[in-house]
């Protein structure tokens, strides 16, 4: 295994898929997750960044859920794509969009309710534009849990961003989108939702209270071959080179407590720099500069520790990252 220090990034443009590695070696763990059929995920949220389209690339280097000991923890959920697919029987979900807390847990603890108000929506772009006006502080909890999730499948290309006041300012998409999602998914996300614990919570607390019966897996705002998140997508703040630099640390000290971490971030060098002594693998397809178009480029990884490697694919398969 080569470590990142002494991975050249210009490499990865030209490197094998290692998903396709870890496939061909019929690793006995990762059978099951290796079909097309059994990736299915509920169909909840449009998230900026979101790994939902990249679960083939990124299968084989998580656990099964029977093989996480204690918890799955996400301090970035956002879409919450790999919770979803991964189904772990304990969790701690986190995010600093108090929004997107708000509705995770609503719709944990009133889903039926929160459907039937989604399903009171208007239609079309007059409609959209009066609920976007709303205060969302004058609406009880299940109003306000559907009329973000309505905002979300009905704005343009699934956006989120808000203005200097806090409210949401996405221009509207159409209905193309609105009723891929239905009740019984609703019901599933709800039920999942039921083994985790949510918060609204700075990313390196929720890092420094993990063990080393958790899973830890990590996809912070970035941007594919980028040093900085200058977009400010991330609940209207910019997520920077500070910020990633802090991140590393809580990560080296998760691993000094053998926390086995997995996390999805860019390629450029400074941030892989910050990784030396861990290992890293080249995401073959990526988000790409485009919202909501996929891309094939060297600009992003994944980067994870010797201790998730040994302790859930590497060990059981025999094959060469990088």
């Amino acid at each position: 295994m080569e470590n990142i220090q002494n991975i050249d990034v210009k490499k990865y443009e030209a490197c094998v898929n290692p998903t396709e590695r870890l496939r061909s070696n019929q690793c006995e763990s990762h059978k099951r997750q290796a079909s097309k059929s059994d990736i299915r995920i509920p169909r909840l949220l449009r998230y900026p960044g979101g790994k939902g389209r990249l679960l083939r690339s990124l299968q084989s280097f998580l656990p099964l859920k029977e093989n996480i000991s204690e918890r799955y923890v996400d301090p970035f959920v956002g879409g919450a794509s790999i919770f979803f697919f991964l189904k772990p029987q304990r969790a701690l979900l986190s995010d600093i969009n108090p929004d997107l807390i708000d509705l995770y847990v609503i719709l944990r603890d009133y889903p039926s309710e929160t459907w039937d108000r989604y399903c009171q929506m208007p239609d079309g772009r007059e409609g959209y534009y009066h609920v976007r006006s709303s205060d969302p502080s004058t609406l009880d909890p299940q109003s306000r849990a559907a009329r973000l999730l309505y905002l979300n499948r009905t704005c343009f290309k699934g956006m989120w961003r808000h203005n200097k006041k806090g409210q949401f300012n996405i221009g509207y998409g159409g209905e193309s989108r609105r009723w891929v999602v239905n009740e019984f998914e609703i019901l599933e996300v709800s039920r999942l939702l039921n083994s985790a614990d949510i918060e609204c919570t700075d990313f390196e607390e929720i890092i420094n209270r993990t063990d080393s019966f958790d899973f830890l897996f990590l996809d912070p705002p970035y941007r594919p071959g980028d040093k900085e998140m200058r977009n400010a997508h991330y609940v209207g703040q910019e997520f920077t080179y500070a910020d990633q630099s802090r991140l590393a640390l809580a990560l080296e000290r998760a691993s000094s407590r053998d926390v086995p971490w997995v996390m999805t971030n860019s390629a450029h060098p400074d941030i892989m720099g910050l990784y030396q002594g861990n290992s890293a693998a080249a995401m073959s397809i990526g988000t790409g500069p485009l919202p909501g178009i996929l891309s094939k480029s060297g600009g992003e990884v994944v980067i994870f520790n010797d201790i998730a490697a040994t302790r859930y694919f590497l060990s059981e398969c025999s094959v060469s990252i990088l």
